[in-house]
């Protein structure tokens, strides 16, 4: 029965890797494509990844046991709420956005690494989102910095991070895939 319990939950974290991964990259292509044209959207676009965050993070701790068992992914639910409105309450002023994105960032950067420590002994195959954990740290720090900036920041300086997301959790579906494929 456990093992039947592993093998559900690695296909449910494989399939929650991909859908986090499309989604970015749905995000960064709308970023690209429809944001430069209208202001609408790209605001949008930029309450619409916290929000996207918070909701994929309550399906995962929800299929992983309960938001009481999952405590950095349930705060992280409530960051990421906070952090949408706080999004669109800074709006239009992109500076203040941005420094909204960095606190952001670092916060549910730790949180991710810490939900990789604690996965990667259930499942392994957690290096790449305990990697995206700490680099989401960093940008964050760097978001603060630009925020601070004269040159006005747009919805294209979040893209390279989104990038990295998508990056890391396609990265992380495909290893937990050859992992399956390894011990079957």
């Amino acid at each position: 029965m456990q093992a039947l319990n592993q093998t559900a939950n690695e296909s449910w974290l494989k399939t929650y890797y991909f859908a986090r991964a499309a989604v970015s990259i749905a995000w960064i292509v709308a970023a690209i494509s429809l944001a430069p044209r209208s202001a609408g959207i790209a605001a949008i676009l930029l309450v619409f990844y916290p929000l996207w965050d918070a909701l994929a993070n309550l399906a995962d701790a929800t299929r992983s046991g309960g938001l009481a068992q999952n405590r950095p992914q349930a705060f992280n639910v409530a960051v990421s709420l906070v952090v949408a409105a706080a999004v669109w309450l800074a709006l239009p002023d992109m500076h203040h956005v941005l420094a909204v994105f960095g606190v952001w960032a670092i916060l549910s950067g730790l949180l991710q690494l810490g939900a990789g420590l604690r996965r990667r002994k259930l499942y392994g195959a957690q290096w790449a989102m305990m990697l995206s954990g700490g680099q989401s740290a960093l940008a964050g720090a760097t978001f603060i910095f630009q925020a601070q900036a004269a040159a006005e920041p747009s919805i294209s300086t979040v893209v390279g991070y989104a990038g990295f997301g998508a990056f890391y959790f396609l990265v992380s579906a495909i290893s937990l895939t050859f992992r399956a494929r390894k011990t079957a």
